[in-house]
């Protein structure tokens, strides 16, 4: 896409990523879906801005928390609602990740040692269940098309550094802790959630990319959650599961996604947010 006054810089999976000549960047978020580090050949109508929207509304949430990277909303009019223009951050290297409860790669490394990323964790725990309290479990970046890795806090330090290491950790838990509770309010259960910092041009570490949303967050219905196996679920678990029961060997190029898992993962998508911020999008 070509956006007059902005050159492209590159894209990822989802976000599209431009620089002007002020060094300002605009983020513009795309229908793309990715699932198992591999970006879908379908897009998902009104993915985009639904992302944009609810990151947003998260930023404003914790502005008295911390600060984020966002300079205004007010962008080039090919792109209103699905982008925003932010300031330049060093990003740190490593994907901070609150879990709250046990489940994805957590359950399965949790069966393997009773332990994530080196936290031991109790005895007997489900498919599902809540943690006796939020863990912080980092993980590295990926390049498209590899895995992210889960990483213990020592790795963190040793990559990042211990003192901000321990800052991140304690922002993930902070940020993590009071949009859990406000979910419940809204019926929701926010199982597990990343989060991405950086340092801005002053040296303070400001939130940056996305926040709380379905693609970076697992999102549960309080009403229905049971701990012992799948929980229903407002973000891109239901596409995963298709893929899964697809035949799709998850090393070629994933296939088209029928209409109907288009829809139901679109409706998921637009719950989340509904639900989330009382509005509709």
């Amino acid at each position: 896409m070509t956006i007059d006054g902005w050159s492209h810089l590159r894209s990822g999976k989802v976000r599209d990523l431009y620089v002007n000549s002020s060094g300002q960047l605009l983020i513009v978020a795309s229908d793309r879906i990715s699932a198992f580090d591999y970006i879908m050949p379908t897009e998902i109508p009104g993915k985009g801005a639904l992302l944009t929207q609810l990151s947003l509304f998260w930023f404003e949430m914790f502005a008295d928390v911390m600060p984020n990277h966002l300079i205004t909303t007010d962008v080039p009019a090919s792109v209103t609602g699905r982008a925003v223009i932010v300031k330049p951050l060093v990003m740190f290297p490593i994907e901070c990740v609150a879990r709250g409860y046990l489940t994805g790669s957590g359950w399965v490394e949790y069966q393997k040692s009773q332990s994530v990323t080196g936290i031991s964790l109790s005895a007997g725990l489900l498919d599902g269940s809540k943690l006796d309290q939020p863990i912080f479990t980092p993980a590295t970046k990926a390049e498209i098309g590899d895995h992210d890795e889960n990483i213990s806090f020592d790795r963190a330090a040793q990559i990042i550094g211990e003192t901000d290491a321990k800052t991140l950790a304690d922002l993930t838990l902070k940020l993590y802790s009071q949009a859990h509770d406000y979910a419940a309010t809204r019926g929701i259960i926010l199982a597990d959630t990343k989060f991405e910092f950086g340092r801005d041009s002053e040296g303070k570490i400001c939130l940056g990319d996305e926040a709380l949303t379905p693609d970076s967050s697992r999102f549960w219905s309080a009403d229905s959650w049971k701990p012992g196996g799948a929980q229903p679920s407002f973000d891109k678990q239901f596409l995963r599961d298709w893929l899964l029961s697809s035949g799709w060997d998850r090393k070629s190029p994933p296939p088209e996604l029928p209409a109907d898992i288009v829809e139901k993962t679109r409706e998921r998508y637009t719950a989340a947010f509904t639900l989330l911020t009382g509005r509709t999008i």
